[in-house]
């Protein structure tokens, strides 16, 4: 999968979107929705890349910087959540929508807090999906009715303390790139920083969680659910 030729198209006001999925009839499907999507009024949008990983998606919101990614959340290698929080620090989309089967709360949640601007499940009508897509390029979020009740449900209930509540996001970003196994150098390459940088991280880390070592770490965020 890569980046589309649109130099054909004229693009002005268009909403630009990056596919991630690892399906392709889904991808072909999408495209055709999006493509047809004028006739609903306000702006054009225009597929700007396909992605079938969810390492192919990160390279490609880095090359292309479109206004809207829609992402599945299972997919080969790298996984749609990864990839979403990839993207989100590196700041490469103006918003990303997932878009796939899983309604479960807890995938709700994870998502909602890695920075999804909504999500979405695919059974969903396709003018529901088009708007999710405008509302997305403004900067609106749009949650699936079904994951709405999951969310509401959830916050409904009394909070349970995290052993993770002392770390910041960038930390437990780190913390969980970690108990994947990633080395500093590719957890740098991950979040677009600096050795050092995460080097400091990994240091402030380790203290907060009352552990020796990164091994350590590790075991105990997986643990604790944090992967």
């Amino acid at each position: 999968m890569s980046a589309r030729d649109t130099s054909g198209h004229d693009g002005a006001g268009a909403v630009r979107v990056l596919i991630a999925d690892d399906h392709e009839i889904v991808r072909e499907g999408l495209r055709m929705i999006l493509g047809d999507a004028s006739p609903l009024g306000g702006a054009a949008i225009d597929v700007v890349g396909e992605a079938g990983t969810g390492d192919e998606a990160v390279r490609l919101a880095g090359e292309l910087r479109p206004d809207v990614v829609l992402m599945d959340l299972l997919m080969p290698g790298t996984d749609g959540l990864e990839a979403l929080r990839r993207i989100r620090a590196a700041g490469t989309a103006r918003a990303v929508l997932i878009l796939t089967t899983f309604g479960d709360d807890a995938k709700v949640r994870e998502a909602i807090q890695a920075g999804a601007l909504g999500y979405l499940l695919k059974d969903m009508q396709k003018d529901d999906l088009v708007r999710a897509v405008h509302a997305a390029a403004r900067g609106t979020p749009t949650l699936d009715p079904r994951a709405q009740q999951l969310l509401m449900r959830h916050l409904a209930e009394p909070a349970a303390p995290s052993p993770f509540d002392g770390l910041t996001p960038r930390e437990r970003d780190v913390l969980r790139l970690i108990a994947q196994g990633r080395s500093n150098k590719e957890i740098a390459a991950a979040l677009f920083l600096s050795l050092g940088t995460v080097k400091g991280y990994v240091s402030a880390i380790l203290p907060k969680l009352g552990v020796g070592d990164r091994t350590q770490a590790a075991l105990f965020a997986t643990k604790h659910g944090l992967t």
